[in-house]
């Protein structure tokens, strides 16, 4: 059993809790030291860290990189997992090796390539990856003449912020008129184009958007393991199709993924995702750092973090290949702690107990709403069968 290793993940998904939990369950046993930041205090991953501090707020990103640099000091960090201000972090990466910290995240070149989705898709297509048809628009017109053109060809237009995360400012154009249709039930992503125009046009700053057909499923996410020294070690593809969510290894997906990986230097773990546009796989979105549904692979026997972790400390992992594909599942919502008390408390002893892979069985629904963080089965191994497993019987 080797030495104690820190890790700082900074601020972050709820869902890295499993994350964390996968760290602590490592197969070598080693103990890991686990150091959370957020700027929410009521953030899951605080209370499942073994220490915890809150995140100064309004640094710009020069200035948050000295408080990074700090606190990998003050820490003694082996690993740090930059999320928030991640581009301006590996552009330093020099001065926090100094110090005697890894940085879990891509060469800067990468991160710069798919900050931007526009760029990104440019850059993919001159190495062979198909992409979508898009339109990068700033000006209601350019936004009407990209909804024409795609709606001319049979297709239903969406947009997106070129650079973003997540579904955060996903809609898809209608063109009917804004009625109790869209009042009743849950908010929808349909917003319609004439509200949308208005908006534009009134708006005080200029939008940057990606405006392109909506495509099919599957969706596939496809998870990258990749050394430093541009091999990749693992590509695993998470399969969603409406609520049924399974695994794959068909090359039809992790072909193009470790491509781009390769290709682009996406070092340690990345996130590939692909949808269907009419019976072609193409290129939606890649994540330069550890996706939040990371942790469900770990029903197909792989602990990725902690081979990332491996990587980052220039140990070898080897190959991950998935023992098995675990089975058909959903994703539930479920409860996860928070601290009891404020920041800055921290556990006492390196020793007492962690908080469990599985999460505790609420006593009745949660809400959408309502859910602190989303959980899934996969955060316990495949074979399990406790009531808590959301696996479902495969088509």
């Amino acid at each position: 059993m080797g030495s104690r290793v820190r890790v700082w993940l900074n601020r972050t998904y709820a869902e890295n809790v499993f994350f964390m939990d996968q760290l602590r369950n490592n197969p070598q046993h080693r103990a890991v030291e686990i150091h959370a930041t957020h700027g929410d205090a009521d953030s899951p991953v605080l209370a499942a860290a073994d220490t915890a501090e809150p995140e100064p707020e309004g640094l710009s990103p020069r200035a948050y990189v000295e408080y990074a640099l700090d606190m990998c000091a003050r820490r003694s960090i082996d690993v740090f997992v930059p999320v928030l201000h991640q581009d301006a972090i590996v552009a330093q990466r020099a001065e926090f090796a100094a110090l005697g910290t890894a940085l879990l995240a891509p060469p800067a070149e990468a991160v710069a390539v798919f900050h931007d989705k526009a760029v990104a898709y440019q850059a993919v297509e001159a190495v062979g990856i198909p992409v979508p048809p898009w339109w990068r628009v700033r000006t209601a017109e350019e936004l009407v003449a990209a909804v024409e053109e795609l709606e001319a060809a049979g297709e239903r237009a969406c947009f997106k912020p070129a650079a973003g995360a997540g579904g955060v400012g996903f809609r898809m154009i209608t063109r009917s008129p804004f009625s109790l249709m869209h009042l009743n039930g849950f908010p929808s992503a349909y917003v319609p184009l004439d509200l949308v125009v208005e908006a534009l046009r009134t708006a005080e700053e200029p939008v940057d958007w990606l405006v392109m057909p909506h495509l099919g499923q599957p969706e596939v996410s496809v998870d990258c393991l990749t050394g430093p020294d541009g091999r990749v070690r693992m590509a695993i593809g998470r399969t969603k199709n409406g609520r049924r969510r399974g695994f794959t290894l068909d090359d039809a997906w992790t072909g193009p993924a470790r491509l781009l990986a390769e290709a682009f230097g996406l070092h340690y773990l990345s996130n590939i995702q692909f949808r269907m546009y009419g019976d072609e796989p193409v290129l939606m979105d890649v994540n330069t750092r550890p996706a939040g549904g990371l942790h469900q692979i770990a029903q197909c026997g792989v602990n990725a973090p902690w081979a990332a972790v491996q990587l980052a400390l220039g140990e070898e992992p080897g190959e991950l290949v998935p023992p098995f594909l675990g089975p058909d599942y959903t994703v539930v919502a479920g409860p996860r702690p928070v601290r009891p008390v404020p920041l800055p408390a921290q556990r006492p002893d390196p020793g007492a107990p962690t908080l469990s892979a599985m999460p505790a069985q609420a006593t009745e629904p949660a809400s959408a709403q309502s859910a602190p963080a989303e959980a899934t089965a996969s955060a316990v191994p495949a074979q399990a069968t406790t009531a808590a497993t959301a696996a479902i019987a495969p088509a």
